[in-house]
């Protein structure tokens, strides 16, 4: 019997860790393709195989290309500028509007919930037609105020993390509050806000990553090149007919440093913000 389990302990630990390399193989292998791709010449790249190993593996001529002639460098001033509004409209629209829907019973208060649920739901290329003639109407086409409205209104996510971090708030501690004379604003500014700070963490950087990667609203609703953001910098190197495409990788490699810096030192915030969220 002795064997027997040691051998099923055994038999556990090769499929646990057979399981982890094949998934690391799996995620590894489309970013090693991407960087060798970065380091190869145009001839290269359209000679040679995918895992083909570069002839130079110090060859930055295509990182260059694409800061300069990519206009990267902006690209990521106005990708940072739009970053900042918007995740400070999100935590802020965001955690008032959990406050009001959890603290606060008022008719209709379940269909708010139900019509925020369906908002997420409905996929966002289905309104992009009524998306874009509000944009317009508001005269805020090819500005980078469109992408930071959308950014900032679109944003159900944030509500529902903050909703559950609230949960785990005691009432208590706004009963008192307002006892003393603290009006409800006074209660969310000073009591709520503060105790939500994990919740902020998770949004901030959830949020981050979404704004970072979003190449549809920049693209769509800031047509002018000199308003370009990290993701549509990318489309300068794909002609009509023909695209360069170790260039284009050498520029997903440069956008994703920072995403890749950001999720190692911040990666338990992510994790324990949605493990909390889940257990309130």
């Amino acid at each position: 019997m002795t064997g027997n389990a040691a051998g099923r302990r055994w038999l556990g630990r090769i499929v646990v860790y057979g399981s982890l390399i094949l998934a690391s193989t799996v995620a590894l292998l489309p970013l090693v393709a991407l960087l060798m791709a970065s380091l190869k010449t145009g001839t290269e790249f359209a000679t040679q195989g995918v895992f083909d190993a570069p002839s130079n593996w110090f060859n930055l001529d295509n990182f260059s290309t694409a800061l300069i002639e990519g206009q990267m460098v902006p690209a990521f001033f106005s990708t940072l500028f739009i970053l900042v509004i918007s995740e400070i409209g999100t935590v802020i629209i965001g955690s008032m509007t959990a406050y009001a829907l959890d603290r606060f019973q008022f008719r209709l208060r379940r269909v708010v919930i139900f019509l925020f649920l369906l908002a997420a739901l409905v996929p966002t290329v289905t309104a992009q037609v009524a998306t874009f003639q509000i944009i317009n109407g508001l005269q805020l086409f090819n500005t980078r105020f469109s992408a930071i409205l959308l950014f900032i209104g679109t944003d159900i996510v944030s509500i529902y993390i903050f909703i559950q971090f609230m949960r785990g708030i005691p009432r208590s501690l706004d009963e008192v509050a307002i006892l003393d004379g603290a009006s409800h604003f006074t209660v969310y500014r000073r009591i709520v806000f503060p105790l939500l700070k994990p919740a902020i963490a998770t949004v901030l950087i959830i949020k981050g990553v979404a704004i970072y990667n979003e190449f549809y609203i920049p693209w769509l609703y800031m047509p002018s090149s000199d308003l370009g953001v990290v993701a549509t910098s990318l489309f300068r190197f794909r002609g009509p007919t023909s695209a360069r495409w170790e260039v284009i990788a050498a520029a997903v490699v440069i956008t994703m440093i920072p995403t890749l810096i950001a999720f190692l030192g911040l990666q338990r915030f992510i994790y324990n913000g949605f493990t909390r969220g889940v257990t309130k």
